[in-house]
């Protein structure tokens, strides 16, 4: 898409904000549609890494499901990712830290029991709570109390966050420990879906086939196999499916899940390799191939937990690694038209009012050999003799991987300085990387919850983060990010942000490579295919000819 539209995605985000905050909208998305058809969807899937709690995951085939079987307070218009209201009737405050939600009465989740305002601050308790281990606690850390049910040390002090309270059936209040102007905004996000009282009395028969209130329902799952999932005729949104299901099919291999795609044993397919792409760009796809900017960072992390990573001469070998990085060499060659060499850690599609700054990571995303050796070197050499990069193998990652570790080792004039590390499937790799066990380089990617500046940064960079990685701990990042949050002007609080992303060119926790867009092909079988601003094709709107 054209850049006029990036900057249009980030000024109508913060338009939406303003209506949220105030309680004068109720906007709906403009992806509605009427009732399901018949044809049933056949799509690529990957495992997700973990159970399919709103809470527990952050990763992108979990939570496509999640999107799927869910609906929050809030949603992301599918074309210009703007913020609307969904099961939020309205979302205000005079302060900006003490808020009331009220919900649109007649919610149901698909197993007939009401949505209530204890339904989403019984979720938000359960994924705040230490003890449960949910991997996006870290989200709920601005409501009061959160402190005394997620301690940096020790056990909870208490079971509940104080700042949550119920009101009516259709009600509740949230105090927040400091002002957050656009907190609405960021509530479309799957950590803050609600979740039935089943979750609760049941919670492996939850797990075992879950339940949400969105547009679908899980009719049956086999791990590691595929996923049916049906319209859901309790759903009480917008977003009606228009057509009869999805059927998400494992794949490990994404040749293979092409072949398929070619031969009609697939109709959708979002995992596509680089040879893939190439041939669908240069050849006939029939109109059934979209390669569109996304709000996605590719980026390679270093495990900081590892004490030989995690020092003042780790730093500047980091600083040198990515300068031996040539990146338009690597983005020309493996990619088609589908990456752009980053240079900050968010992406385009922000604009410049949601944060985007062109430019930002200066000489550290810039290819320098003579400087990257002379970094390398004053920092003692690679920790370990050998830089390691890992990745998941069924992912289609091993040729840029290849190009990087290349581009490294011409630089240092050693062909085994660098080396790719191939590891099974995506939910093992990140188990991996999650379990701490990295003990090199390891390839991490974004893709942006909601359109914001503050999603690029806060996850991943500040201390105990729900994807920091790395586990990067800077306390003067971290007040940063807080100051940035709190202020209420938009433009003052992307500068403020700005400046706690420039604290990592010189702290490097992970190297920027490039902006990715989202692609997509498809069968003859199918039509109204489209990727969200998250590179998420928008499942509702399929229809099976």
């Amino acid at each position: 898409m054209p850049a006029a539209t990036r900057v249009r995605w980030a000024m109508i985000a913060v338009t939406s904000v303003a209506l949220a905050a105030t309680g004068c909208s109720s906007s709906k998305s403009s992806s509605s549609g009427g009732g399901s058809g018949g044809g049933v969807v056949k799509a690529w899937w990957g495992d997700p890494q973990n159970p399919l709690e709103p809470a527990n995951t952050n990763e992108v085939n979990g939570g496509a499901v999640e999107n799927m079987i869910f609906a929050g307070l809030v949603q992301y218009d599918p074309k210009t990712s703007a913020a609307s209201n969904a099961n939020a009737d309205s979302i205000t405050s005079s302060d900006q830290q003490n808020w009331t939600v009220t919900l649109k009465p007649g919610w149901k989740f698909s197993d007939g029991t009401a949505v209530t305002a204890k339904s989403y601050v019984d979720a938000w308790n359960y994924g705040a709570l230490s003890t449960n281990k949910q991997v996006n606690a870290s989200f709920f850390q601005y409501i009061q109390g959160y402190n005394d049910v997620a301690p940096a040390s020790g056990s909870p002090t208490a079971q509940t966050m104080s700042g949550l309270k119920v009101v009516n059936d259709n009600t509740f209040t949230v105090a927040l420990s400091q002002k957050f102007s656009t907190w609405p905004q960021t509530l479309g996000y799957n950590a803050y879906y609600p979740l039935p009282a089943s979750f609760f009395s049941d919670h492996a028969g939850y797990l075992n086939k879950p339940i949400g209130n969105g547009p679908y329902m899980i009719q049956s799952y086999t791990r590691s196999q595929q996923m049916q999932l049906v319209p859901n005729p309790d759903y009480s949104g917008t977003n009606k499916p228009k057509n009869g299901g999805i059927n998400l099919i494992v794949y490990t291999d994404p040749n293979a899940a092409y072949s398929d795609l070619q031969s009609g044993a697939l109709d959708i397919d979002n995992t596509l390799s680089t040879t893939a792409i190439k041939t669908l760009a240069s050849g006939p796809s029939g109109g059934r191939f979209i390669n569109t900017p996304a709000g996605i960072i590719q980026t390679i992390s270093f495990p900081l937990y590892q004490s030989n990573w995690n020092t003042d001469n780790a730093k500047l070998v980091r600083q040198g690694i990515s300068m031996a990085i040539d990146r338009p060499t690597i983005v020309k060659n493996i990619f088609t038209n589908t990456r752009t060499p980053a240079t900050d850690w968010t992406a385009p599609v922000l604009g410049a009012t949601g944060g985007f700054k062109d430019g930002l990571c200066g000489d550290l995303c810039t290819y320098n050999p003579t400087k990257a050796k002379q970094l390398i070197d004053q920092g003692g050499g690679i920790p370990g003799g050998q830089l390691t990069i890992s990745y998941n193998a069924d992912g289609g990652h091993k040729d840029w991987v290849d190009a990087t570790c290349n581009s490294i080792n011409q630089v240092l004039g050693n062909n085994n300085a660098c080396v790719g590390n191939p590891i099974g499937t995506f939910a093992d790799f990140r188990n991996q990387v999650t379990g701490k066990k990295m003990t090199g380089a390891f390839r991490t990617g974004w893709q942006m919850d909601y359109p914001l500046i503050q999603d690029f940064l806060q996850p991943v960079y500040t201390t105990a983060g729900s994807s920091n990685d790395s586990h990067y701990s800077n306390p003067q990042f971290d007040a940063q990010v807080n100051k940035a949050n709190a202020e209420p002007d938009q433009a003052t609080s992307v500068s403020d942000f700005q400046d706690a992303e420039r604290m990592l060119i010189t702290d490097v926790p992970a190297i920027p490579l490039w902006y990715q867009n989202g692609t997509v092909a498809w069968s003859s079988r199918v039509s109204n295919v489209m990727l969200d601003p998250f590179s998420v094709p928008v499942y509702t709107e399929v229809t099976v000819s």
